[in-house]
C-alpha cells in the first residue's frame, strides 16, 4: 500500500509495522537456517513456518507490556508441569460469532497483557463453523507463540458425513489438521476430544491422541464434557500408554455444580486438572440481568425465548449474590470467577469477552480469591433458597 493511501485509511498515530518472514515462510530460501531467537517447535526443533504479518490497518497494534505477569497467578494443570493462568480466554459464541474481528483482536491483545496467556477454541466455534479459529489465529500470529498456550477441540459435527464428528482416529486426526490450517500454527498446546463418543472405543481415541503427540501436532491432550466413569477409565489408560492427558474441560459455576459430585474427584485421581468453562453461566452471573434483559446483551442476541424466560426466577438469588459481592469489594462476575477457583483442582476459569473493559474488570477477580467460611456458607444458602 502506498504511504498516502495508508494515511487516508487509518486513524492518527497508527503506523505500519513490517517484519521479515520467518524461516519457511513466504520468501524463505532453500537450505536457510534459523536465525538466533527464531521460534522453533518445542518437540521437533523445526522453526515456526508462518511469517508474522501485522494488520497495518487495525486500530489495535500489539505491544507486549513489561509487567504482564505481575498480577495473574498461574496454577498447575493436574499433575502435569503445565501451568495455566487462573483466568483463560475462550472464543465460544464470541470471536467469530457476535463479536467482530477488530474487537476480538483488541480483546486478545489486552488479555495477553493482563497475563491471560491461554486461549481456548474448538473447531466448530464461530459462524460459519471454523471462523473463530481463523480470526483468533490471525491475531495470535502477531504475538509471541512461546508465551502462549493455545487449545482447540473436535468432536461435534463440523462437516458432512461420518468423519465430521465423533472421536474416531479418522475424525480426530482430520479435524486437528484442519484446525492447524485455520489457526496458521504448526501445533497446539492442548487438543481435546470435545464430547463422549460411545460408538468409538476409548483405546482408539487415545491411539489418535498418541499419534498427534508423536507427530508434534499437540503437546498435551484432554477430554471435554466426559462423565466421571469415563474420566476414571481414561486416567488408567493414559497411565498405561504414558499419554500426557492433563485436562478435563467442563462447565462449572455457582449455578451449575454437578461436577462436584464425581467429576472433580475422578479428574483429580486421574491426574487431570479441571478447565472450568462458563463460570459466569453465559453472563447470568453478572449485574446486567438484575432488572431486565438489555439490548445488545448475549441473552438478547443469541439465547432462545425459553432461555430468556428462565431469568426472572433467578433474579432474587442474583441480587443477593450481587449484594454479597459488593460486601467483598468485588463485582458479581469477579466473585463468581473467584468462587470457581476456590477448588484446588480447577486449573483455570475459562471466560469469554465481548468488550475490552469487561475483560479488564473480570480479570480483577484474581485480586481476591479467598473466601471466609461464613461467605461460602452464605453463598450455599442463597443458591439453595
Amino acid at each position: 500500500m502506498k504511504e498516502h493511501e495508508f494515511k487516508k485509511r487509518t486513524p492518527p498515530l497508527v503506523r505500519p509495522v513490517q517484519r521479515e518472514p520467518r524461516l519457511g515462510g513466504h520468501g524463505a530460501t532453500p537450505g536457510e537456517t534459523a536465525a538466533p531467537g527464531t521460534a522453533v517447535h518445542p518437540l521437533t526443533g523445526v522453526p515456526v513456518v508462518r511469517p508474522v504479518r501485522r494488520d497495518r490497518l487495525s486500530w489495535h497494534q500489539f505491544t507486549p507490556e513489561q509487567d504482564r505477569y505481575a498480577k495473574m497467578p498461574f496454577r498447575r494443570c493436574g499433575r502435569s508441569g503445565l501451568k495455566l493462568p487462573a483466568i483463560s480466554l475462550g472464543a465460544w459464541e464470541t470471536f467469530g460469532g457476535y463479536v467482530g474481528p477488530e474487537l476480538a483482536r483488541g480483546c486478545i491483545f489486552r488479555a495477553f497483557n493482563l497475563g491471560i496467556t491461554h486461549f481456548d477454541l474448538a473447531n466448530m466455534y464461530g459462524s460459519p463453523a471454523g471462523k473463530a479459529e481463523t480470526i483468533v489465529g490471525r491475531t495470535l500470529r502477531e504475538m509471541p507463540r512461546d508465551e502462549m498456550c493455545v487449545s482447540t477441540k473436535a468432536g461435534f459435527s463440523m462437516f458432512p458425513g461420518p468423519y465430521g464428528e465423533g472421536a474416531s482416529r479418522k475424525s480426530l486426526l482430520a479435524n486437528l489438521e484442519q484446525s492447524l490450517q485455520r489457526l496458521g500454527i504448526s501445533y497446539v498446546d492442548i487438543f481435546y476430544s470435545h464430547r463422549t463418543d460411545l460408538s468409538t472405543p476409548l483405546e482408539e481415541t487415545f491411539g489418535a491422541f498418541e499419534q498427534m503427540v508423536r507427530q508434534g501436532k499437540t503437546l498435551y491432550v484432554g477430554l471435554s464434557n466426559y462423565p466421571a466413569p469415563i474420566v476414571a477409565e481414561a486416567g488408567r489408560l493414559a497411565r498405561e500408554m504414558r499419554l500426557p492427558l492433563i485436562a478435563e474441560q467442563v462447565g462449572y459455576s455457582m449455578l451449575r455444580r454437578e461436577i462436584e459430585r464425581d467429576v472433580i474427584g475422578a479428574a483429580r485421581d486421574a491426574g487431570m486438572g479441571i478447565v472450568a468453562f462458563s463460570p459466569l453461566e453465559q453472563g447470568l452471573l453478572t449485574a446486567k440481568y438484575l432488572d431486565h434483559v438489555p439490548e445488545g446483551s448475549r441473552a438478547a442476541k443469541t439465547w432462545s425465548e425459553s432461555q430468556r424466560a428462565s431469568i426472572p426466577a433467578l433474579r432474587g438469588k442474583l441480587r443477593q449474590l450481587n449484594d454479597l459481592a459488593k460486601s467483598r469489594g468485588q463485582t458479581l462476575p469477579q466473585m463468581a470467577i473467584a468462587w470457581t477457583l476456590r477448588q484446588p483442582e480447577v486449573a483455570t476459569a475459562l471466560i469469554g469477552a465481548s468488550e475490552i473493559d469487561q475483560l479488564e474488570e473480570n480479570a480483577k477477580a484474581v485480586e481476591k480469591l479467598n473466601f471466609s467460611e461464613d461467605e461460602l456458607t452464605r453463598i450455599d444458602s442463597i443458591l439453595a433458597g
